[in-house]
């Protein structure tokens, strides 16, 4: 019986698996997903005997001491590239030449990741090799063994070899750099070199936790009794063997097709997750590949298409000094304006000083940029020129750029702060973003109020703007009576925002505005939040202990007291957050998209939130559903590609009106 049980158990975890990391379809919860992992991992502690190569358990990773060397049994070719549509119809024109003008073509995007050889035998995953030189690389089985969209059982006991491409999606990049960033860890320049480094970690417990994933692409069919005919049939078999391939891979009659898909995609690309630089195009036929066989690096029957750079060249002509709210000294590249991506761009934060040195920059300096995640413009390196090194070498600040308070450093930090709690820059910075549209969303007072209100003496705390009388508004530069009475009375309306706004607003380290909704529906008022216990924070739903230290010292701290007091006595009282209206969105993840008939994203937000969902600004494979209104853009695109379940606004009010039935993603 205990043998059929962990069979049972095996195969359901490997079907979830398949479902959520190949499919970007999930079909149970992660606490029904944890409770069948946990009785998994129970058995197999008590019956280790029972424990095989294919079982889940085993992606959790090992220490090697190094890696291996290992022969590859088919080598692995490099591409040759085009990089403009004259010579892809000279490459399609030279093959049909010689096999006739019906030859079909597949094309698939080039992504931008590590080639790897994946092995399997009787249906499990026995070793993995990267590419090396093409003849020999490495074993690094144990690491690939942790990314769940390799699967370690095929569907089917068949031996074959495959061939696949290992990436970092974008957002799980940005995440990793921002992680690296607060722990004054490397900085990794994009995802293919951050998931280079994520697979030769020794230690392959780190690479399990760098959310790594692979679209495979080749397949290696000796072994097989009945090999398919098409390149574009064995991508539907690894698909149907467990596989994970991309979902934008496409069936091309001529040359023709194949440059209208690569057109297609020069912008549409941007919209996702993962990076990509051409596209690749390969005969379809499996008779003429074997037929038009190899150079002595590259296919014959195969071409790259290679997408225009998104990296440019600009010159630096300053670096600007921040002062943020935290207090920490924010380093600012200003460079001579360039088109990029689709905008024109002039300025590129450098994070922090660490940052500077690594690239060696210097104001003067030629450097390369592209945008980070195809978004936030970002320094890539210094392009070597003459006069590099007869510039100076930049020498970060002593003292703050706007008080003159000596910089300090914390431990296991990198950045450089001010620690002066009168520094007008951190006052300034603080009063911005309490009247920010994320926290208590006073539009009326930009950062040029703010500045004149603190250089007139006229406001240092969030308090101090609820003082502000009509004819106090009057006294600054420019603003007429109607003007003054507009600020005061936005000042005035934000006395009873939500109390999310008011304690995103609270500036409280490590909370945004995301985890100051969780609190606020964790705990309904203000004075359960401030009376709310270490224990209690901790454990919420994306609260650690850390972030749950900082929450409970906040409300102790004898300043933020006195603060919190006057804002009270100036009427301030923020509304209670609404009690879950039901949970019939638990678990749930929503995006929105494009303009709804009856209500604004914002209210059909706070409504899935109502009903025990959460809404995100991305489709991803965690989307459970988009809720698409007119004029949806891009949102809409990358949620048809991924299979996710898509509602109209009718739909949306119908699954509110059902509450107390199940929903479901079927």
């Amino acid at each position: 019986m205990i043998n059929i049980r962990l069979q049972f158990l095996k195969d359901e975890i490997n079907k979830h698996n398949y479902n959520y990391y190949v499919n970007d379809n999930p079909t149970i919860s992660d606490y029904e997903y944890d409770k069948l992992f946990a009785e998994l991992k129970q058995i197999e502690s008590e019956h280790p005997e029972l424990i095989t190569p294919d079982s889940p358990t085993q992606r959790v990773g090992s220490v090697s001491e190094r890696f291996l060397p290992f022969t590859h049994t088919h080598r692995l070719y490099s591409l040759d590239n085009t990089y403009n549509y004259d010579d892809l119809k000279k490459w399609y024109e030279k093959i049909t030449k010689e096999y006739g003008n019906d030859i079909e073509l597949v094309c698939e995007l080039k992504i931008d990741g590590l080639a790897i050889a994946l092995t399997y035998e009787n249906g499990v995953f026995i070793r993995g090799v990267t590419r090396g030189d093409g003849i020999t690389g490495e074993e690094i089985t144990q690491n690939l063994k942790t990314i769940k969209a390799i699967p370690l059982k095929l569907k089917d006991r068949v031996s074959l070899d495959v061939r696949g491409e290992i990436y970092m999606p974008k957002s799980s990049f940005e995440k990793l750099n921002a992680e690296n960033l607060m722990n004054g860890d490397k900085l990794f320049a994009n995802p293919r070199n951050a998931a280079a480094g994520s697979l030769r970690q020794l230690d392959s417990t780190i690479t399990a936790k760098r959310d790594l994933s692979m679209f495979t692409y080749t397949l290696v069919a000796e072994g097989l009794d009945n090999p398919p005919k098409t390149h574009y049939e064995s991508i539907m078999y690894m698909k149907e063997q467990g596989f994970k391939v991309n979902p934008n891979i496409k069936l091309c009659r001529n040359a023709d097709e194949a440059i209208a898909y690569c057109k297609e995609w020069e912008n549409k690309r941007f919209d996702l997750d993962y990076a990509t630089d051409g596209v690749v195009i390969k005969v379809n036929k499996i008779s003429v590949q074997e037929d038009l066989g190899f150079t002595s690096r590259a296919p014959k029957w195969a071409t790259a298409f290679k997408f225009p750079p998104e990296e440019v060249t600009t010159v630096v002509e300053n670096i600007e000094l921040g002062v943020g709210k935290t207090g920490a000294i924010t380093p600012v590249a200003n460079f001579k304006p360039v088109q990029l991506a689709g905008s024109t761009v002039s300025r590129a934060t450098l994070h922090n000083f660490d940052e500077i040195k690594r690239l060696d920059l210097r104001i003067g300096d030629t450097v390369l940029i592209k945008k980070a995640a195809e978004i936030i413009p970002k320094v890539i390196k210094v392009v070597e020129t003459p006069n590099h090194e007869s510039r100076s070498v930049y020498t970060p600040p002593e003292n703050c750029p706007v008080c003159g308070h000596r910089l300090e450093t914390f431990e296991g930090e990198v950045n450089l702060y001010c620690t002066n709690p009168d520094c007008a820059g951190q006052i300034r910075a603080k009063l911005e973003y309490w009247v920010s549209k994320d926290a208590m969303d006073i539009d009326s007072l930009g950062p040029s109020v703010i500045e004149q209100l603190y250089n007139k003496g006229m406001v240092r705390t969030p308090a101090d703007l609820y003082k502000l009388t009509t004819d106090d508004f009057m006294k600054l530069d420019l603003v007429k009576e109607k003007s003054a009475d507009n600020m005061f009375k936005a000042v005035q309306a934000s006395k009873n925002r939500p109390l999310k706004r008011f304690i995103t607003a609270l500036n409280i380290k490590n909370i945004g505005k995301e985890t100051a909704d969780i609190i606020a529906r964790a705990f309904g008022t203000l004075e359960k939040v401030q009376s709310a216990t270490f224990d209690e924070l901790k454990e919420l739903n994306g609260i650690g202990e850390l972030t749950a230290k900082e929450i409970e010292e906040f409300f102790k701290n004898p300043k933020n007291v006195t603060l919190l007091r006057e804002l009270k006595s100036l009427g301030l009282e923020p509304e209670p957050a609404q009690q879950a209206a039901s949970d019939i969105f638990k678990g749930k993840t929503f995006v929105l998209t494009g303009t709804l008939e009856n209500m604004t994203r914002n209210e059909a937000g706070d409504i899935i939130k109502l009903h025990g969902g959460q809404t995100s600004s991305s489709v991803s494979k965690n989307t459970s559903y988009v809720l698409a209104g007119e004029s949806a853009g891009s949102k809409l695109d990358k949620a048809i590609s991924l299979g996710i379940q898509i509602l109209t606004e009718k739909d949306f009010l119908e699954m509110i009106s059902q509450e107390g039935k199940e929903v479901s993603n079927e």
